[in-house]
Formats: C-alpha cells, structure tokens, sequence
C-alpha cells in the first residue's frame, strides 16, 4: 500500500466518524428534550395525584412508575454522551494521522516541552528536539516519560548495535498493528479526559512514601473495639438491660477519631488528586494484558510482565476502589455516619498504606515497559504512515568488504513530499572526507540534514526516508547551527572555533566507534583569505581520523584539497537561471560546482554588483 491510498483510507475513516457523530449528536439532543418533557409530565402527574387523590399509597406508587424509566433514560442517556466522547477521541486520532503525514504542523500535537540543547553533539542541528522536529512529528506518546524515551533514543550519542536490533525487531511487529497503536492512545486519554497521562512522577513517589505513623494498626484495632463496645452498649440500653453507658464510650470514641483525623486528610488528599492518573493506567494496562500477541514473539515477551501473573489492572483497581472510597470525605454527612457506626478512614487508610507497599513493588516495571511500548509505537506509526520508508541495515564495523555508509534514494522526514527530493550517496572507508559545494539555496546544508537525521532515525531502531540504507555504527557529531552568546560574550567565529574544536577532539579521542560528523560552511564567520587557509588546515587534519564527514563550502578554493589529498572527494549542487528564474534541481552530483549565483541573486534582488572606481 502506498502513501496516497493509506491518506484516502484514513481520510473515509474520518469521513465515517463524523457522519456517525452528526447521528449521534442529533440523538443525544432527543433523549435531553424527552427527558425535560418526562420530568415535567412526571411532577405534574405526582402533584395530582397526591393534591386530588391523596392516597398516600396511589402517591408513592405514581412516584416509583415515573422514576424508574426516568432512571432508565439518564442512564442510556449518558451512555450515549459517553459514545460521543469516545468518537470523538477516535476523530482526533485519526485527524492527527493525516496532520502528520501531511507535515500540518498547526495540527499536529505538541511534544513534551523538550527544548533543543546546544552543547549537544546534534541535536539541535539535526532538528531531533523543537517546534518543527523530528521528535515532534513522530510522538505519539500519551506519558511524559514515554515522549521522553523517544527522545533519549533519536538523540543517543553512542548507539548500541543489540539495542538498536531489538527496538527493530519490536517496532517490525508493531506496524501493521494501526489499531493496537491506537487504542492505546485512546484508553489512555479518554479515561482522563486529557491528550497526556500526567502525574505519574508523583504517583510513584506517592508510593514510596509510606505513613509515617506506624502505629495505624493499633488505632484501627482500638478504635474497632470501641465502635463494637458502642453497639453492643447501645442494644443492651436500648432492650433497658443497662443505662447510657453507650454516650460516655461513644464520645471516647469520637475524640480518638478526631486526634486523628487531619493525620487521615492527609494521607486521603493526595491520594484523591491521583485517582484519575490510576484510571487512565487501569484502562492502557487492560489494553496491553488483553492484546494475545499471537505473531508477535518479542512483542509478548516485551509484555510479559502484563500476562504473566496476575493482571496489573486488578492491582490497580483495588487500589483505586480504596481512593474512591475515601472520597466521602467530600460528603460531610455521609462520612459523619460512616464513621459513627465503623472507623471508616482509619481502616482505609491502613488498607492504602498496604496496597501501596505491594503496588510500589511492581507498578515501575509495568510503567517501564508501557514507556518502552509508547516510544516503539510511535516509531512504527512512522514507517505505518510512510509505507515508502525501509528500515536500515547496520554493517559490522570490521567489515572491509562494504561501504562504510550507503544509501540510495534518500530524502528529509521532514520535507513534505512534493518538495522533497532524494539523493544517493556514499562514503567508501574511514578517513574519507566529502566536500560539498554548490551556489546559495542550492541544497547543501539541507542534504547535511538529510543524512544525520535518518542516521539519527535508524539508530533509534525506526524506518528511514530511503530505498536502502546501510551504515557501519558511528558517533554523530554536527557543526551546522552555531550560536553566538551577547550573555557570555562570545562571538560568532569563537563559538564556532569552539565547536569544531570540539569536534575534532572526539575525532582524535579513542572510542570504539568512528564518528561521522558534519560541518556546514566551515569559517563562514572570519575573512576570506584566513578562512581559506583554515579550512585546508582543518581538513588535513580531519582526514586519516577514526571518522568520516561532510563538509559544505562556498570557498571553491577547497575543492583543490582532492588532488592533494586521496581521501577527499568532491560533490556538489547546481542551480540555473530560466527566464530571469532562478532553478534548483537540488539533485547531488560529483565533483566540484561549476557555478556560482551570489551576484545574480543580489542583482535580482536590485543591489549593485559593480562599482566605478575613483579618478
């Protein structure tokens, strides 16, 4: 299936969904004007009957005839709304798929706040992290921590070949499961109302944190004693056997409860501000214990932890059933007399105290295989939604036989399609250095772009923008987007010399894996003449190294370094002037660029290009 026909499909899913939300909505609105009529036909029936008749028993009778369908009717009523809400949820699903293969950035949602960190190796140049990102495209995580392990993969520094393998291999069973992805999603948002399942930091240090009071035991036993005392003083007073000696036991019995209680509001308020985050994990843990995992073996062991013994959710719901019952503290008289008759808190809060040391054993580790389920998920939606996409090949790194790096029709995840343009492109052995040339806007820094953020893409175990893609494992180091600093005083050109110092210190240090780097317009920020001189005696020094690159130049000077020195290389981009229009092909080709268009795009653009000399 190609990408146009899975954007139809989802197109007529939506289509559908919002035909059966018109229908849906048009229903709801029916059943709210019957039940306003019923109820004011109700009211009047009962008020004549009790107002003309005024048989006590015809009243209460009239009375149970009108509620009990009327019941009825506020309950499929909000069963109803409950639909709405659901197709709803489905509709933003499936609306979000096409904002993301449509690169709809306003409509596509926004990623954990994760801002860009310069002093990263590439980060920040590659647009892994930010508004228009790669990350941000292809999160689907409903946790922080599940958006957040996406992260740490695309942006690992040092990538591990079995981990890499492994996500791979998860992510290849995950693809075709559109609907598992989904309802993922949904069960994880609808429960909570929510687009993020938040709190679940604090859910686990709540469970940590056990009472401090470790004498809870011994007041649910006194004060169980003394409410039994009660009732059995109150039934012998009440057959006349013995006096009120009930009302003294009783008030020893309130006091005790009211020492007590701001110590069980305590306990009870933060377990309340929790319970909707434990609803949105008893529906997603339901979702993963329920899945067979039939064909997919890593898959069902990766979620071993959900159907192996007893189910999570059960844990969670037990849980969850001791919040909600602490929750009549929100009805003073009901709690009032829940307590008079049974020490209500002090015996749930002793039950919390116990489900959360058995639940502060295990909930990590289910958590931890739902963020690693989160972060594959949303790296197979990718290859879901991009069918054209392959998954890459990683070369052993004592392989001589190969290219170190190769790759054939390869384009930028983040271009849209009817812009992008793919390249093939290789680097043959370590050592070797390309030099790309070509005339502004041409397409050089964009093609730096293109091949670390599928390199970054692949070895985070997720499918690339290419035909075919096969690398040796590298470390990732870029020096596209340098900053300058007015808060520490650096320049342009400092910070830069910074960075690529940086660079080539990584180059030099001795670490398993090479590096491939990437340098866009080298010494842009001094004169001409010292930037020449210092590009050819960066390069010389780069060459040779435990490493490969690319480096991009509008110094056509550079380009001279091939027949000095047998491991540089040249490409390069063109560009051509049609009728007054400046074209780019932005195609890649060998060797070194043959044009220059500086002056006629400033001549375009009405600034001088010559000047007259004075006399």
């Amino acid at each position: 299936m190609n990408k146009q026909i899975r954007l139809h499909a989802l197109q007529n899913q939506i289509k559908r969904l919002q035909q059966r939300l018109e229908s849906l909505n048009r229903l709801s609105y029916r059943y709210g004007t019957l039940r306003l009529i019923a109820f004011f036909i109700g009211m009047a029936i009962i008020a004549a009957v009790g107002y003309f008749i005024g048989l006590t028993w015809l009243f209460g009778i009239s009375a149970i005839v009108f509620l009990v369908p009327f019941i009825f009717l506020i309950y499929y009523h909000r069963q109803l709304d409950q639909m709405i809400v659901r197709y709803k949820a489905w509709l933003r699903i499936k609306s979000t798929q096409i904002a993301r293969m449509q690169l709809d950035w306003a409509n596509i949602p926004s990623a954990s706040h994760h801002k860009a960190r310069q002093e990263h190796p590439f980060e920040s140049d590659l647009t892994i992290v930010g508004k228009r990102s790669l990350h941000k495209l292809i999160d689907r995580a409903v946790s922080h921590e599940g958006s957040q392990r996406l992260k740490d993969w695309l942006t690992n520094p040092i990538p591990n070949r079995e981990d890499i393998r492994q996500r791979q291999r998860l992510v290849r069973e995950l693809v075709p499961l559109s609907l598992f992805r989904d309802k993922l999603i949904l069960n994880g948002t609808l429960m909570g109302g929510t687009d993020r399942i938040r709190n679940i930091s604090q859910l686990l240090k709540w469970l940590k944190q056990q009472s401090r009071d470790t004498s809870i035991r011994t007041w649910l036993y006194l004060l169980g004693a003394l409410c039994g005392l009660n009732i059995v003083l109150l039934v012998l007073n009440y057959l006349g056997l013995i006096g009120g000696i009930w009302q003294g036991t009783f008030l020893i019995y309130l006091g005790l409860l009211i020492t007590k209680s701001n110590f069980i509001a305590d306990i009870f308020h933060e377990a309340l501000t929790l319970q909707k985050t434990l609803q949105q994990l008893i529906a997603v843990f339901r979702h993963l214990e329920t899945r067979s995992y039939r064909n997919q073996p890593h898959l069902k062991e990766l979620c071993r932890p959900f159907w192996e013994h007893n189910r999570p959710s059960d844990k969670l719901h037990i849980v969850g059933w001791i919040v909600a019952a602490t929750g009549v503290r929100g009805n003073p008289l009901i709690w009032f007399l829940l307590n008079m008759v049974f020490p209500w808190d002090i015996y749930f809060a002793y039950r919390l105290n116990q489900y959360k040391v058995n639940l502060a054993q295990y909930l990590p580790k289910w958590l931890d295989v739902w963020f690693e389920i989160e972060a594959l998920s949303s790296l197979a939606n990718l290859a879901y939604i991009n069918p054209n996409y392959t998954f890459p090949l990683f070369l052993a790194n004592d392989d001589t036989k190969s290219d170190i790096f190769q790759t054939q029709h390869l384009g930028h995840p983040l271009i849209p399609d009817d812009e992008c343009v793919c390249n093939d492109f290789s680097l043959s052995e370590l050592g070797q250095v390309v030099i790309i040339t070509g005339s502004n806007m041409s397409g050089k820094s964009t093609f730096l772009r293109t091949v670390g953020i599928n390199v970054a893409l692949a070895y985070a175990g997720g499918p690339v923008h290419a035909k075919l893609l096969q690398t040796k494992l590298f470390r990732l180091f870029s020096c596209i987007e340098v900053s300058d600093s007015l808060t520490d005083g650096i320049s342009y050109f400092y910070a830069e010399v910074k960075r690529l110092k940086k660079l080539l210190s990584e180059l030099e240090s001795e670490h398993s894996l090479p590096l491939l780097f990437f340098i866009d317009e080298i010494f842009r920020g001094t004169n001409n003449r010292e930037r020449l001189i210092g590009s050819q005696a960066y390069v010389h020094n780069l060459v040779g190294k435990n490493g490969s690159g690319l480096i991009s130049t509008h110094d056509l000077e550079l380009v001279k370094l091939e027949d000095i020195i047998n491991q540089v290389d040249n490409y390069h981009f063109r560009d051509d002037f049609i009728d007054g229009r400046m074209i780019f092909d932005y195609t890649l080709y060998s060797g070194p660029c043959p044009t220059t268009n500086a002056l006629r795009i400033m001549e375009m653009a009405g600034l001088p290009i010559a000047f007259k000399k004075k006399m």
